[in-house]
């Protein structure tokens, strides 16, 4: 059996992995394109011209941020293995076990005597 509260916090942790990467890492991408074919990296506003910037600080922005990325997409793989291969909502003992069972529950019946 599985641990499905671990699957779901793994495609879950994937998911946003991807998200992040979808949503903000154009930005990220244009500096290795700018670092690798021009040499001249450039910080860029909506509002005012572009500002030259040093590549390496570019670079390393870049590395953080797919770190982050990679992160999320390895803490949901680790998830998902460990919901895969986890018996851990499996493993519990009869008097622990609440909801409707009849006499199949042991703790249901400690208060009362038998005759």
């Amino acid at each position: 059996m599985s641990d499905t509260r671990f699957i779901i916090l793994g495609v879950g942790l994937i998911f946003a992995g991807f998200l992040v990467l979808g949503i903000f890492g154009e930005q990220y991408y244009e500096a290795s394109v700018e670092a690798s074919e021009f040499g001249d990296c450039y910080e860029y506003f909506e509002d005012k011209p572009p500002v030259p910037v040093k590549c390496s600080s570019k670079v390393f922005d870049q590395s953080l941020f797919f770190g982050f990325v990679l992160g999320l997409v390895g803490s949901g793989v680790i998830a998902l293995v460990k919901g895969a291969r986890g018996d851990w909502d499996q493993r519990l003992r009869p008097e622990d076990m609440l909801g409707p069972g009849g006499e199949d529950n042991v703790g249901e019946n400690k208060g009362k005597k038998e005759d």
